[in-house]
C-alpha cells in the first residue's frame, strides 16, 4: 500500500512540475516588451486559455497531491 502511494506522489510530482513549467511568467517588463511585439492578436488569446488550463490544472494536482501526502502519512504513522 505504502509502495502505491509512492508511485502516486512521484507521478504527481512529475505531472505537477511540468504543469508549473509550462505556464508562461506573470512578469511582462522588458522581455514581455521585446518577444510581445511579435505576437499576433490569435496567438495571445490561445496563450491565456493554455494558461488558464495550466493554471487549473496545477491547483488540482497540488490538491491532490497534498491529500495523497497526508494520507500516506496517515498510513505509515
Amino acid at each position: 500500500m505504502v509502495t502505491a502511494f509512492g508511485i502516486i506522489l512521484i507521478v504527481l510530482a512529475a505531472f505537477l512540475i511540468f504543469a508549473v513549467l509550462m505556464q508562461s511568467g506573470k512578469d511582462k517588463r522588458l522581455s514581455g516588451a521585446i518577444v510581445g511585439g511579435a505576437d499576433t492578436f490569435f496567438s495571445k488569446g490561445k496563450a491565456k486559455t493554455m494558461d488558464r488550463i495550466l493554471d487549473r490544472l496545477t491547483i488540482i494536482i497540488g490538491f491532490v497531491f497534498a491529500i495523497v501526502c497526508l494520507a500516506m502519512y496517515l498510513i505509515v504513522v
